[in-house]
């Protein structure tokens, strides 16, 4: 009597259980490892676009200056996905508008990719 009462007071978690646990949790870790490098040159051209910024207000600068200093900062802050031609370039009537929209892309498991799309836009006063 005493042993049937011990096997309604067990509790936890099988092996199968725990197997099915991991496998869910290394998923996550893997969809984190993937995305994490997309998401840290995001954060590198967010930077770059927002020094460029800084640095160019006021200066009354061409477009082509602002590619040339746009690409000098992807070179220093090592933004390797992007280039300063693929940015946009639009003038307005207090400056220009330069965006960078574009996507990331990373393989995840065997034919299955994340696609992140990113679309960050600064105005550069004359």
């Amino acid at each position: 009597m005493a042993r049937g009462r011990d096997m309604h007071r067990q509790r936890g978690m099988t092996l199968i259980g725990m197997v099915f646990v991991a496998f869910i949790a290394g998923v996550f870790v893997l969809a984190a490892l993937r995305l994490t490098p997309i998401y840290l040159e995001y954060m590198n051209v967010h930077s770059a676009l927002n020094t460029m910024k800084q640095n160019l207000d006021g200066t009354n600068a061409s477009p082509g200056q602002i590619r040339t200093a746009l690409q000098n900062q992807f070179d220093i802050d090592n933004v390797t996905g992007l280039r300063a031609r693929d940015i946009t370039v639009e003038r307005t009537a207090t400056g220009y508008n330069v965006r960078a929209a574009y996507e990331g892309r990373t393989q995840f498991i065997a034919n299955v990719h994340f696609l992140v799309e990113f679309d960050k836009a600064v105005e550069v006063v004359r």
